[in-house]
């Protein structure tokens, strides 16, 4: 009897611990993941893709990036969201449609809501952050770039960009660009460029399979 109890409670936290595709709730289906111990409050991180993964197969959202680094055993203590792009760039208002419905059904510290993604994504990522860094506490932007016409709005909030110096696809000085453009409107603005000596347009994925990312998103509040 015991052994059957504990086989049990293995199969439900199994269970409880894959992704769920939510789909016609919101403009941009996505994949939620529940984190394994669920507050009273619970933070919540926003991951973007890049180009290659637009389209309306919701699964292709797993071949990389942040459900990538759980399918291999990451254990991210926030609700994960990975929404799918149909095509064109991520627009901020439906990824914060997507952030409203999570708020609204599940329970979402307000004050610990994040953003990441990566090349087309990472663009996304710092759209989002600008046009609503009210509500943003950190972003994440790996091999990507952002609106300098959003720059003083992103001064205001804790972003951390990332980019190989060997990336062809989406060039280093996208990132050196929005990043002169935030400080050019504050200097003491709380942003940081990390640069990945040999990193490619592909290789720097393999950060969103390690805690220290979201460590770092992690550790900020609103």
């Amino acid at each position: 009897m015991r052994v059957l109890t504990v086989l049990i409670c293995l199969m439900t936290l199994t269970t409880f611990a894959q992704p769920k595709a939510v789909v016609g709730k919101t403009t941009y289906q996505f994949w939620l993941n529940v984190p394994k111990v669920v507050e009273a409050k619970n933070p919540l991180i926003i991951f973007l893709h890049g180009k290659s993964l637009s389209g309306t197969n919701i699964d292709q959202v797993k071949r990389y990036g942040a459900l990538k680094g759980i399918e291999n055993g990451l254990d991210i203590p926030a609700y994960l969201v990975a929404s799918q792009l149909p095509s064109g760039p991520w627009n901020a208002d439906r990824i914060d449609e997507i952030v409203r419905y999570v708020i609204a059904n599940y329970h979402i510290d307000e004050s610990r809501i994040y953003v990441t993604g990566m090349s087309l994504g990472g663009y996304g990522a710092m759209k989002y952050a600008g046009e609503y860094s009210n509500r943003v506490a950190a972003a994440v932007a790996l091999c990507g770039g952002g609106d300098e016409r959003d720059a003083c709005a992103l001064a205001t909030i804790p972003i951390k960009l990332i980019h190989g110096d060997k990336d062809f696809i989406v060039p280093l000085k996208e990132s050196k660009k929005i990043m002169k453009a935030i400080q050019n409107c504050d200097q003491q603005a709380p942003i940081e460029l990390e640069v990945v000596q040999g990193g490619t347009h592909g290789s720097v994925e393999d950060l969103f399979r390690h805690m220290e990312l979201y460590n770092w998103l992690l550790k900020h509040r609103k």
